[in-house]
Protein backbone atom coordinates (compact mmCIF):
# COMPACT_ATOMS: atom_id res chain seq x y z
CA UNK A 1 0.00 0.00 0.00
CA UNK A 2 1.18 3.96 -0.98
CA UNK A 3 1.59 6.58 1.32
CA UNK A 4 -0.61 7.89 -0.70
CA UNK A 5 -3.20 5.77 -0.14
CA UNK A 6 -3.14 5.67 3.33
CA UNK A 7 -3.64 9.48 3.10
CA UNK A 8 -7.11 8.98 1.33
CA UNK A 9 -8.22 7.11 4.51
CA UNK A 10 -10.66 9.62 6.77
CA UNK A 11 -8.49 9.02 9.80
CA UNK A 12 -10.80 11.48 11.67
CA UNK A 13 -13.54 10.22 10.41
CA UNK A 14 -12.69 6.53 11.26
CA UNK A 15 -9.56 6.48 13.05
CA UNK A 16 -9.63 2.83 13.97
CA UNK A 17 -10.55 0.17 11.13
CA UNK A 18 -12.08 -3.19 10.79
CA UNK A 19 -9.82 -5.40 9.98
CA UNK A 20 -10.24 -9.08 8.89
CA UNK A 21 -7.49 -11.11 8.62
CA UNK A 22 -7.81 -14.40 6.20
CA UNK A 23 -5.80 -17.42 5.73
CA UNK A 24 -3.60 -16.81 2.93
CA UNK A 25 -3.79 -20.68 1.67
CA UNK A 26 -7.21 -21.78 2.78
CA UNK A 27 -9.12 -18.62 2.49
CA UNK A 28 -10.65 -19.22 5.90
CA UNK A 29 -11.72 -16.23 8.16
CA UNK A 30 -9.76 -16.08 11.30
CA UNK A 31 -10.76 -13.26 12.99
CA UNK A 32 -11.38 -9.35 12.81
CA UNK A 33 -9.70 -6.72 14.29
CA UNK A 34 -9.01 -3.19 14.16
CA UNK A 35 -5.96 -1.05 13.25
CA UNK A 36 -5.43 2.50 13.60
CA UNK A 37 -2.90 4.53 11.15
CA UNK A 38 0.14 3.78 13.18
CA UNK A 39 -0.65 0.06 13.65
CA UNK A 40 -1.09 -0.30 9.66
CA UNK A 41 2.05 1.61 9.48
CA UNK A 42 3.89 -0.79 11.48
CA UNK A 43 2.01 -3.56 9.45
CA UNK A 44 3.50 -2.22 6.55
CA UNK A 45 7.02 -1.61 7.58
CA UNK A 46 7.44 -5.19 8.85
CA UNK A 47 4.94 -7.58 6.91
CA UNK A 48 3.87 -8.80 10.77
CA UNK A 49 -0.18 -7.71 11.66
CA UNK A 50 0.13 -4.98 14.15
CA UNK A 51 -3.55 -4.11 15.58
CA UNK A 52 -5.24 -1.33 18.22
CA UNK A 53 -6.99 -3.15 20.87
CA UNK A 54 -9.75 -1.03 22.31
CA UNK A 55 -9.78 -2.82 25.45
CA UNK A 56 -6.11 -2.16 26.30
CA UNK A 57 -5.99 1.14 24.58
CA UNK A 58 -2.97 0.63 22.51
CA UNK A 59 -0.92 -1.15 19.93
CA UNK A 60 -0.38 -4.49 20.04
CA UNK A 61 1.91 -6.99 17.66
CA UNK A 62 -0.44 -10.46 16.75
CA UNK A 63 1.55 -13.11 19.09
CA UNK A 64 3.40 -10.76 20.93
CA UNK A 65 3.07 -12.95 23.93
CA UNK A 66 1.99 -16.37 22.27
CA UNK A 67 4.02 -16.04 19.45
CA UNK A 68 1.05 -16.80 17.29
CA UNK A 69 2.03 -13.75 14.74
CA UNK A 70 0.18 -13.61 11.32
CA UNK A 71 2.86 -12.87 8.59
CA UNK A 72 1.28 -11.10 5.93
CA UNK A 73 1.13 -11.54 2.50
CA UNK A 74 -1.22 -9.21 1.20
CA UNK A 75 -3.51 -6.04 2.11
CA UNK A 76 -6.23 -4.59 0.57
CA UNK A 77 -9.05 -1.85 1.08
CA UNK A 78 -12.35 -1.99 0.43
CA UNK A 79 -14.00 0.76 -1.97
CA UNK A 80 -15.11 2.75 1.02
CA UNK A 81 -11.41 3.17 1.85
CA UNK A 82 -12.59 2.14 5.69
CA UNK A 83 -12.09 -1.52 6.03
CA UNK A 84 -8.75 -3.56 5.30
CA UNK A 85 -8.24 -7.27 4.75
CA UNK A 86 -4.93 -8.60 5.51
CA UNK A 87 -4.07 -12.42 3.77
CA UNK A 88 -2.04 -13.79 5.99
CA UNK A 89 0.14 -16.70 7.45
CA UNK A 90 -0.86 -17.57 10.52
CA UNK A 91 2.08 -19.10 12.68
CA UNK A 92 1.55 -20.99 15.43
CA UNK A 93 -2.29 -22.60 14.03
CA UNK A 94 -4.07 -20.57 16.46
CA UNK A 95 -5.68 -17.41 16.18
CA UNK A 96 -7.84 -16.96 18.38
CA UNK A 97 -6.97 -16.05 22.25
CA UNK A 98 -8.95 -19.02 22.75
CA UNK A 99 -6.60 -21.63 20.74
CA UNK A 100 -8.94 -21.98 18.49
CA UNK A 101 -7.61 -21.80 14.58
CA UNK A 102 -10.20 -19.43 14.12
CA UNK A 103 -12.60 -16.70 15.89
CA UNK A 104 -15.32 -17.79 14.05
CA UNK A 105 -15.42 -20.90 15.43
CA UNK A 106 -19.51 -21.12 17.02
CA UNK A 107 -22.15 -22.72 14.78
CA UNK A 108 -25.41 -20.24 15.64
CA UNK A 109 -27.49 -23.18 13.84
CA UNK A 110 -26.62 -25.86 16.56
CA UNK A 111 -24.37 -24.09 18.96
CA UNK A 112 -21.38 -26.48 17.70
CA UNK A 113 -17.97 -25.43 17.89
CA UNK A 114 -16.21 -26.50 14.64
CA UNK A 115 -12.93 -26.07 15.98
CA UNK A 116 -10.99 -27.80 18.58
CA UNK A 117 -8.37 -25.59 21.08
CA UNK A 118 -5.01 -25.98 20.52
CA UNK A 119 -3.40 -26.10 24.05
CA UNK A 120 0.15 -25.86 22.91
CA UNK A 121 -1.11 -22.50 21.14
CA UNK A 122 -1.77 -21.04 24.25
CA UNK A 123 0.41 -22.28 26.66
CA UNK A 124 2.59 -19.00 26.53
CA UNK A 125 -0.36 -16.60 26.95
CA UNK A 126 -0.28 -14.31 30.03
CA UNK A 127 -2.34 -16.46 32.80
CA UNK A 128 -4.27 -13.71 33.83
CA UNK A 129 -5.62 -12.26 30.15
CA UNK A 130 -6.44 -15.96 29.81
CA UNK A 131 -8.59 -16.26 33.02
CA UNK A 132 -9.96 -13.01 32.33
CA UNK A 133 -11.11 -13.81 28.92
CA UNK A 134 -12.70 -16.98 29.77
CA UNK A 135 -14.65 -14.57 32.84
CA UNK A 136 -16.12 -12.56 29.94
CA UNK A 137 -17.19 -15.96 27.61
CA UNK A 138 -19.00 -17.30 31.13
CA UNK A 139 -20.85 -13.82 31.09
CA UNK A 140 -22.35 -14.34 27.90
CA UNK A 141 -22.82 -18.46 29.06
CA UNK A 142 -26.41 -19.76 30.30
CA UNK A 143 -24.74 -23.01 32.15
CA UNK A 144 -26.55 -23.26 35.90
CA UNK A 145 -22.60 -24.85 36.30
CA UNK A 146 -20.45 -22.15 35.52
CA UNK A 147 -19.99 -20.56 38.83
CA UNK A 148 -18.80 -16.93 37.06
CA UNK A 149 -22.14 -17.58 35.27
CA UNK A 150 -24.17 -17.26 38.55
CA UNK A 151 -22.65 -14.52 39.91
CA UNK A 152 -23.18 -12.40 36.76
CA UNK A 153 -26.76 -13.65 36.83
CA UNK A 154 -26.35 -12.36 40.78
CA UNK A 155 -25.16 -9.16 39.77
CA UNK A 156 -22.85 -6.76 40.70
CA UNK A 157 -24.26 -6.96 44.77
CA UNK A 158 -22.69 -10.51 45.01
CA UNK A 159 -19.64 -10.04 42.73
CA UNK A 160 -18.39 -7.13 45.26
CA UNK A 161 -19.33 -9.02 48.10
CA UNK A 162 -17.03 -11.79 46.84
CA UNK A 163 -14.23 -9.24 46.27
CA UNK A 164 -14.80 -8.21 50.14
CA UNK A 165 -14.87 -12.15 51.68
CA UNK A 166 -12.03 -12.87 49.47
CA UNK A 167 -10.06 -9.37 50.83
CA UNK A 168 -10.71 -10.16 54.26
CA UNK A 169 -9.79 -13.85 54.04
CA UNK A 170 -6.52 -12.33 52.53
CA UNK A 171 -5.77 -9.88 55.08
CA UNK A 172 -6.24 -12.98 57.56
CA UNK A 173 -4.22 -15.50 55.64
CA UNK A 174 -1.47 -12.25 55.58
CA UNK A 175 -1.78 -11.82 59.79
CA UNK A 176 -1.30 -16.15 60.44
CA UNK A 177 1.39 -15.69 58.44
CA UNK A 178 1.20 -18.55 56.36
CA UNK A 179 2.70 -18.35 53.41
CA UNK A 180 0.38 -21.74 51.74
CA UNK A 181 -2.63 -19.72 52.63
CA UNK A 182 -1.42 -16.50 51.84
CA UNK A 183 -0.74 -17.37 48.30
CA UNK A 184 -4.36 -19.26 48.65
CA UNK A 185 -6.66 -16.61 49.52
CA UNK A 186 -4.15 -13.87 46.83
CA UNK A 187 -5.06 -16.27 44.22
CA UNK A 188 -9.05 -15.89 45.11
CA UNK A 189 -8.82 -12.34 45.46
CA UNK A 190 -7.12 -11.99 42.46
CA UNK A 191 -9.38 -14.24 40.27
CA UNK A 192 -13.31 -11.82 42.04
CA UNK A 193 -11.08 -9.43 41.24
CA UNK A 194 -11.13 -9.80 37.55
CA UNK A 195 -14.92 -11.07 37.64
CA UNK A 196 -15.48 -7.57 39.16
CA UNK A 197 -13.31 -6.19 35.96
CA UNK A 198 -15.35 -8.21 33.67
CA UNK A 199 -18.79 -7.21 35.18
CA UNK A 200 -17.65 -3.75 34.13
CA UNK A 201 -15.64 -4.67 31.00
CA UNK A 202 -12.44 -3.48 32.86
CA UNK A 203 -9.59 -5.21 30.66
CA UNK A 204 -6.92 -6.16 33.33
CA UNK A 205 -4.08 -4.72 30.82
CA UNK A 206 -6.04 -0.74 32.00
CA UNK A 207 -4.64 -2.21 35.29
CA UNK A 208 -1.26 -2.79 34.63
CA UNK A 209 -1.23 0.67 32.12
CA UNK A 210 -1.78 2.48 35.49
CA UNK A 211 0.91 1.08 37.53
CA UNK A 212 3.47 1.36 34.84
CA UNK A 213 2.45 5.14 35.16
CA UNK A 214 3.06 5.11 38.57
CA UNK A 215 6.36 3.18 38.47
CA UNK A 216 9.14 5.19 40.03
CA UNK A 217 6.34 8.33 41.44
CA UNK A 218 6.63 8.36 45.09
CA UNK A 219 3.01 7.81 46.51
CA UNK A 220 2.97 11.37 47.75
CA UNK A 221 3.30 12.82 44.06
CA UNK A 222 0.64 10.08 42.80
CA UNK A 223 -2.21 11.21 45.26
CA UNK A 224 -1.17 15.25 44.21
CA UNK A 225 -1.87 14.09 40.75
CA UNK A 226 -4.96 12.82 41.29
CA UNK A 227 -5.96 15.12 43.94
CA UNK A 228 -5.56 18.04 41.03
Amino acid sequence: MKEDILDQIDWKKSPLLPSIAQDFKTKDVLMLAYMNREALELTLKTNIAHYYSRSRERIWKKGETSGNIQKVKEIFIDCDNDTLLLKVEQVGGAACHTGRYSCFFRDIKNSKEVYEIDEKAISNYDIVDRVYHIILERKQSLSEKSYVASLFKKGENAILKKVVEEAGEFCFAVKDSKEEEIIYEACDLLFHSLVALGYKNISPELVKKELKRRFGISGIEEKRSRSK
